[in-house]
Formats: structure tokens, sequence, C-alpha cells
């Protein structure tokens, strides 16, 4: 099998092990397919609903390639709605001014996926690799579509575009499918009731229907509330992270180039005309009034205080960006950038609107040529790098042993190299340890379970009480484990007995009391 996207070798070995896990009936909510000791630390819900069609009897791959494309028609239209065709430009060809190297080379190539690059292509490294964002992007535009035609301060009839329990819906799931994207609808949510009066009861309304299942949902991929905060002041983003590090200067001008110094006289000009029309008024001093009467006029001023809704959405674009850049919200610092992009999406229709549509049409042009150029070459770029594509994994060998272990328990826990392309994992199996990037992400330190698993597969020491220590049913010996595992003893080819074996190699059973 091989893959298009450099991009996408982890992430779908990840997401298909997820989805076969689901498929092959383990109970609600799973174990970790990847880690011995944690429920499933993951928002997995675009993966369960995958799930539900494999057992359905619709093939992986054609659902695969069809959730996608479905779920890019929805967001082109999304964001068509939401800003118009110089939203779905923000949003395909985002970037810096990495790009401008075409310039010296004439080649089309992935300039921002260079290793010093942060604000990376949104559609290649996001869309694509990040699944939940499948369901995130459309369902979070359209709600911000809804907020802002539902209670925005335009004149003119007010829409109601989306049903109250599609609003709900789409709310109270979103931390099953996207935990960042949830995190900023919430700044939105708070801004709103803040600046718009109108809004206040029915938005409050809707947080507390849905707080219980979404807190329900937090609670299941966070293992119970177990998992460790992963929240931690780290001001800066990447700017000082290894090789993402840059000045202070450079890093921002690099990454985001002219937008930027753009968003910045934006938020300028949007709040002078908002200080002026409303802000000042309402602080406006009381006179002569005493202080405790001063105090209460100030306060029922404030109370009916009503922001425009460019304002609201400005004002959470900051907030956004400014908690994105001074706490970390992942273990790596990159992954911040899946709550920034709320808080770009959020500026884009504004700035057209506000500050781009209002120039001569030559003058629209240079500025979007100079925001989407470098963002356009990379996207090209990025999709010529994937021709003839990248290996991934062998079907055969995944089919070969799916076979093999069709009659074996589905809650059984394997000894196996840790990888993220293993066959029992795309196979949906349960592992003692899976890649350690993939569980490092998730906050969880692999190191003292790696360790034993290769004691243990090399034959080391009791070998056997290692394997019940980590909870294993069955040892895999394949083509991985003969490779990296060269030098073992294996012990269990004479102690154990053999539950499966083929061309693709033999598991071995450790017994149902491991």
């Amino acid at each position: 099998m091989r893959i298009q996207s450099p991009h996408n070798l982890g992430d779908l070995g990840l997401h298909i092990a997820y989805i076969r896990n689901f498929a092959s009936g383990v109970r609600l909510w799973p174990d970790s397919p990847l880690y011995v000791f944690s429920k499933l630390r993951y928002p997995a819900g675009m993966d369960l609903f995958n799930a539900l069609f494999a057992n359905l009897g619709f093939d992986l791959r054609h659902q695969l390639a069809a959730t996608g494309v479905i779920a890019s028609i929805a967001a082109f239209y999304a964001f068509y709605r939401w800003g118009g065709a110089f939203a779905i430009a923000g949003f395909l060809f985002n970037g810096g001014v990495a790009g401008y190297e075409f310039f010296q080379t004439w080649k089309f190539l992935a300039y921002q996926d260079t290793p010093n690059i942060s604000w990376k292509s949104i559609a290649l490294t996001m869309f694509v690799t990040q699944r939940g964002l499948l369901y995130a992007i459309p369902a979070g535009l359209a709600l911000l579509w809804y907020w802002r035609d539902k209670y925005g301060s335009e004149v003119g009839p007010k829409r109601d575009i989306l049903s109250n329990w599609v609003e709900y819906i789409l709310y109270a799931t979103m931390p099953l499918f996207h935990i960042h994207t949830f995190l900023a609808l919430n700044f939105v949510l708070i801004l709103f009731v803040i600046g718009r009066p109108e809004s206040r009861r029915p938005l409050i309304r809707l947080v507390a229907a849905a707080f219980v299942p979404a807190t329900f949902f937090v609670w299941l991929i966070t293992d119970n509330f177990r998992a460790r905060s992963v929240f931690q002041w780290h001001p800066g983003w990447t700017q000082k992270v290894d090789e993402f590090a840059m000045p202070f200067f450079s890093f921002w001008f690099v990454n985001f180039g002219l937008f930027l110094p753009l968003a910045i006289v934006l938020v300028a000009i949007v709040g002078w005309n908002e200080w002026k029309t409303r802000l000042a008024p309402t602080f406006e001093s009381p006179g002569n009034a005493g202080l405790v009467h001063a105090v209460r006029l100030l306060w029922k001023r404030v109370l009916k205080l009503t922001l425009s809704t460019d304002t609201i959405f400005l004002a959470a674009a900051i907030l956004i960006f400014l908690f994105a850049c001074f706490v970390k919200t992942a273990p790596w610092e990159w992954d911040n950038i899946k709550i920034i992009i709320w808080a770009y999406f959020l500026v884009l229709p504004i700035l057209w609107a506000r500050l781009i549509k209002p120039w001569p049409v030559l003058g629209r042009a240079a500025i979007c040529a100079i925001l989407f150029l470098s963002g356009f070459v990379n996207l090209l770029g990025g999709l010529a790098a994937g021709r003839p594509g990248f290996d991934f994994a062998s079907r055969g060998e995944a089919d070969f042993v799916a076979s093999a272990i069709r009659k074996l328990p589905v809650e059984a826990r394997f000894a196996a190299f840790p990888t993220y392309n293993h066959p029992l994992l795309l196979d949906g199996r349960k592992v003692v340890c899976g890649y350690p990037g993939h569980l490092w992400t998730q906050g969880i330190d692999p190191g003292p379970v790696e360790e034993k698993l290769r004691s243990l597969m090399l034959g080391n020491g009791d070998w056997l009480q290692l394997g019940h220590e980590l909870r294993i049913r069955y040892l895999f010996w394949g083509n991985k484990e003969k490779t990296n595992y060269a030098s073992s003893s294996r012990p269990w080819e004479n102690d154990l007995p053999v539950a499966a074996q083929g061309s693709w190699g033999a598991i071995y059973d450790f017994g149902r009391s491991r």
C-alpha cells in the first residue's frame, strides 16, 4: 500500500488502528490499542463514524476516500458562506514568505514543509492528517455562521439557518471530534454573551444543555480525567523551540508574512470605530453623581453594552491567538496550530470586508497575491511531492495476519514491535506499546513500558514475568520483530504453544491468565 502525503504516514496508521479496533466489537469506551495501561485518549469521533460503516460492510479504503470528499465539499461550502472566495483561498493557501523561494528555483515545491516553518499548510498538514477536522471545520464554521446571522449587528431580518437541535448536536459533540475547536468556540460564546445582550439567554441555555454531554465526551477522551494536564505556560508558541526557533520579528514575518500586519491594522480600525460609536458613550462620566450611584449607572450601561459582530469575532480571535501563544495545549508545542487556525478563520471575512474589499480592483488583486502566493506554491508543491507515493504497509501481510487472528479474542493484548504501521494495528488489535510518537502526543510516557517490552522480546531474564506485568496474551513474531530484535534468544519457541503461524510469522500464546 502506498499513500500520497508524507504527512499522513504515521497519522493514517493511527486512524486505521482506531477504526478497525472500534469495528472489531470491543467494549465502548475501549482500552487504548496503543498502550496497555490506558483507555483510548483521543477525540476519535470520525474514526468511530467510519467504524460503523465498516461494520455495515463498506470497504475501508473506499469510505475513507468518500468521507474525505464529502468533508471537503462541506468545508468549502462552509468557508464560502463564512467569508466567500477569500475565506476559501485563506484555507487553501495560508502561508508566509517561504513560498517566495519559488522565484529563485522556479519550481513548485513544498517550501513551507521544511522543519523551520511553523505555519504550515492547513490543507496538507492538518485537514488531511487530523481526521477530527473533517468534522470540526465544517461544523465549527456552520456554528459561527449561524451565530453571526442570528445575533449579528447587521440591520435586517435575522435568519435561523440551523435548527436549535442541530446547533446543540454540533456544539455538544465537538469534544468527541476535536477538543481544540471546542475550546475556540467557547471563546466566541463568551464574547457573544458579553457583547450581544439578546444572545445571552439562548447561548447560556445552549451551554447549560450541552454541559453534561460535552463533559462526558471530555471524560471519555481523557481516560476518565486521569490523563495528566498538558496545559502549560509557554510564551512564544514555537519561536524558541528546536528547529522552529528564530528571532522574534523573523519568526512572525517568515511564518505569517503580510497577514499579521494587516490583522493589526484591521484591529486598530475596527477598535477605533467601536470606541467612537459604542464604547465611549457607555463609559462617559456620569457627571457629579456620587460614587455609589456612578458605579451603579456604569454597571447598568455595561449590562446593556452592545458590540458589533466584527468586534466580537476579532476580540475572540485575539484571545484565541494570545492563549495559543502563551499556553501550551499539547506536549508538542507545534500542536497549538490546532487552535491558532480558528483565530485565523475568524479574521478572514472581516479582513476582506473591512480592509481589502474597499480597495480598487488592482489593489485587491495585489494584496491577495501577496497574501496567498506563498501558500499557493506550497500547495501545488506539496501535492506534487506525493508522486509516485510513499510505501505505507503490505496489504498482503495485513490480510494474512487478519485471517490468522480472526478467531483470537478481540480484547487480547499482543507483544509486538512498536511502530505506526504494524499489521496488528492495521487489523485493529491491541498491542502493549504502539508508536512512541503517537503516545507522547497523547501525554503518555512510553519509556518504561517500551523498555520492558524490548527486554521481553529479546528473551532476557524472566520474560514470562514481564509478560504477566504487561498483561500480554499473545506474542507476535513477524518481519518487523525479526528485524528489530535480531539478537533475541526467542525462548517462547520452546515454552509457549503456537496460536497461529504462516509465511508472515507466528503468534505464541501466553495463556488466559496473562
